[in-house]
């Protein structure tokens, strides 16, 4: 039984599923609609990546239609996008359009074959796309106990082409189809939990070797400069304790529980307070941010800090750093500038550390550049300003 859903005028205008009951059509082909079945099952078992595309195929040779496509539903981005187009439409391979105003958001809000007429008259972005759809039939794609993956639409040369046969047999395709396309999609979340997971454990083997190298670090500066027994004990205690309360503000961004500071100048000064011996001047303006940002910069800043206690600025005495930042438009300009190191030269190879460091920047949209000065590292960064609010 079809939901009660009261259609806008110029959709309902070109909305004609009735039709479809009232013509004429051919004796179900049972044999064909096997064959169909079979085929799209050994493309699901060597192929799934191919079911779209056969199923597709499949649905122009049944129905006579001279384009068609699967429109896929992105829930995050509230739209649909186009994915094994065939016929006259092929070109518009990755094309989106809005679930809420669009004949395929109809489908879903639907859950049934519908057909349509001229659905330009209703929606401007398909007149707009120079686009001519005497008639459309869309057929949801669904995989059992769950929501609809998408549509299945095909697009007919002329008006009064498709029939209650055609919405059928597509419909029993399509269900299959969506059982595949479910178990693609669930293979490559798999994938990504999996390739998140040896990230997460490359990253926490490079901290753990960097946490190692600063603590070796501040035990010799320590014992150094260390009067006496219990001055060395105090002092290296709290240094230890301020490297990890900085290191706590590094979490996975699918993490729960994210570190939050008040703003960038904090963040920056409990980043450097393990690093006691290096001056540091901070100059910006008061920038707020999000705790996905708190994330991304403590990583960046801390990975910057380490490299400098290892190899730069921080690994003399006298060395010091000065962080710099400025507003400007939609974007905020960081400025991280080493003094006092002694003949810095540019490394030969690009280590994890700086690949996570750039991988960052990039994921938010941002952008970086070193300038490898013999006195220290000079490096810039770009980011968007939407980017630390989140």
């Amino acid at each position: 039984m079809r939901p009660q859903i009261e259609l806008p005028e110029p959709i309902a205008k070109v909305f004609i599923t009735d039709q479809l009951a009232d013509r004429q059509a051919a004796a179900p082909d049972f044999l064909r609609e096997k064959l169909a079945i079979q085929n799209l099952a050994e493309v699901m078992s060597d192929r799934p990546d191919e079911v779209l595309p056969r199923l597709v195929k499949l649905g122009m040779e049944i129905c006579g239609a001279h384009s068609a496509g699967i429109s896929i539903f992105e829930p995050d981005a509230g739209q649909f996008r186009w994915h094994a187009l065939a016929g006259e439409l092929a070109t518009f391979e990755g094309a989106t359009t809005p679930r809420n105003f669009s004949p395929c958001g109809v489908c879903l809000d639907l859950a049934e074959p519908i057909l349509m007429e001229c659905p330009e008259r209703a929606y401007d972005w398909i007149r707009e796309a120079g686009i001519s759809v005497p008639e459309v039939l869309l057929v949801p794609l669904t995989a059992k106990e769950a929501d609809a993956i998408g549509t299945l639409w095909l697009v007919a040369a002329v008006a009064g082409h498709f029939n209650k046969e055609h919405a059928r047999v597509m419909a029993e395709l399509s269900a299959f189809a969506g059982m595949a396309l479910r178990s693609v999609q669930t293979e490559q979340r798999l994938k990504l939990a999996l390739q998140q997971q040896e990230t997460l454990m490359r990253e926490m083997s490079h901290r753990i070797k960097n946490l190692f190298s600063v603590a070796d670090s501040m035990v010799r500066m320590t014992a150094r400069n260390a009067q006496t027994k219990e001055e060395f004990a105090e002092t290296l205690s709290g240094r230890l304790h301020a490297l990890a309360e900085a290191n706590a503000l590094i979490r996975r961004s699918f993490g729960a529980n994210v570190a939050a500071v008040a703003s960038f100048s904090d963040l920056l000064e409990r980043v450097l307070r393990p690093h006691e011996r290096a001056a540091s001047v901070l100059e910006g303006p008061p920038l707020s941010l999000g705790e996905q940002a708190v994330n991304h910069l403590a990583l960046i800043f801390h990975e910057l800090a380490t490299n400098a206690s290892k190899y730069g600025a921080l690994s003399h005495e006298g060395g010091s750093i000065t962080v710099a930042w400025s507003v400007e438009g939609d974007h905020v300009r960081m400025e991280w500038t080493e003094s006092g190191a002694c003949e810095v030269v540019v490394p030969e190879t690009t280590g994890f550390g700086t690949r996570l460091v750039e991988t960052t920047i990039e994921r938010i949209g941002g952008k970086i550049e070193r300038d490898w000065r013999s006195d220290g590292l000079r490096v810039r960064i770009e980011l968007p300003l939407q980017a630390l609010r989140v």
